[in-house]
């Protein structure tokens, strides 16, 4: 085959036979190069949307802002959700990648976790799709990233409870290697120093995103005798309130519980959840704007865009009134 007929193909010239034409189309496949935007057909308007679950309300809230924006550009999405023992945030990443999407957006992926295989971001990588990631990543991984500013969150978080004269305060963190909340941790270590509040390995207990998770590292940090936990997620938060009432504790006089992303209908639950809440929209939006660029050609360095969380006081938090236990 010439390279005057490759040329034909990939610049959409007439004089090429639809069977010479799928043979270099399917050769660029093969080898592992992108097809250009104009050979990729209706697939080119679709763009990948991977999230860990839907479980958790804050990832369908981000899904629909992406959804959205992608749509007014005239993309569609395709949702992408981890399932357990079946399919993979990697196998994710092979099918989109065999559709010949024009993007890939991910949220709560394995780029987050230091401890994980993240071979499939390397075949991203190679390939150059386009890709923006949520919220802080290993630093190995040079997408362009939108993120909340776990610093800021942290010391909002810790701030509050400070403030209601809490001075023995217990953190209910996702996994050991997960990078927004070790950002989280890393800011309330040096915030406890600077304000004189008591930190050490027994004022933190990590768990797995889930209800069931908040409830068992929280009850640990219950029975230890803190009066206020910082949860790195509204559902361990919701998990730790559940521990408290089970050691017979009432949520907030006895112990005060501040969750994080203030997602739908913490303002519903009993008590209406203090959260951090992540300013989802903003953050979808500019993924999206990250991602169009990228789609465009233009220049778009794979630094991290940090936006400002907001502390959004309800009714599971209260000043300090149970005297504090020894651990």
């Amino acid at each position: 085959m010439s390279e005057a007929t490759v040329s034909r193909v990939l610049n959409g010239k007439r004089g090429v036979s639809e069977a010479t034409r799928e043979a270099v189309l399917t050769a660029l496949d093969v080898l592992g190069y992108e097809r250009p935007t104009r050979l990729r057909g209706d697939r080119a308007r679709l763009v990948g949307l991977v999230l860990p679950e839907l479980q958790n309300p804050i990832f369908p809230a981000f899904a629909e802002v992406v959804g959205g924006a992608l749509a007014q550009q005239g993309f569609t999405s395709v949702l992408c959700t981890r399932t357990v023992g079946g399919v993979s945030e990697s196998d994710y990443v092979d099918l989109l990648l065999s559709q010949h999407v024009s993007g890939m957006v991910f949220a709560g992926g394995m780029y987050a976790q230091g401890d994980a295989s993240h071979e499939h971001y390397e075949r991203i990588l190679e390939r150059r799709l386009p890709t923006v990631l949520v919220n802080a990543s290993v630093g190995h991984l040079s997408f362009p990233q939108v993120s909340c500013d776990d610093v800021a969150a942290a010391e909002m978080a810790a701030g509050h409870l400070r403030a209601l004269g809490h001075e023995r305060i217990g953190m209910v963190m996702g996994p050991s290697d997960h990078m927004p909340s070790r950002r989280k941790l890393d800011t309330f270590a040096a915030y406890a120093q600077a304000h004189g509040l008591e930190f050490g390995e027994e004022s933190v207990e990590h768990a797995m995103f889930s209800l069931e998770g908040g409830h068992a590292a929280a009850a640990r940090l219950v029975r230890r005798g803190f009066t206020g936990l910082i949860c790195a997620s509204d559902l361990l938060a919701l998990g730790a309130i559940r521990a408290a009432r089970r050691a017979g504790l009432a949520v907030p006089r006895d112990i005060s519980v501040i969750g994080y992303d203030d997602s739908a209908l913490m303002n519903c639950v009993d008590p209406p959840l203090t959260t951090v809440r992540q300013p989802i929209d903003a953050m979808g939006r500019a993924a999206v704007d990250l991602l169009i660029a990228q789609i465009d050609a233009a220049t778009v360095q794979g630094d991290e865009l940090l936006f400002e969380p907001e502390l959004v006081v309800r009714a599971s938090t209260a000043p300090a009134t149970r005297k504090p236990v020894a651990a």
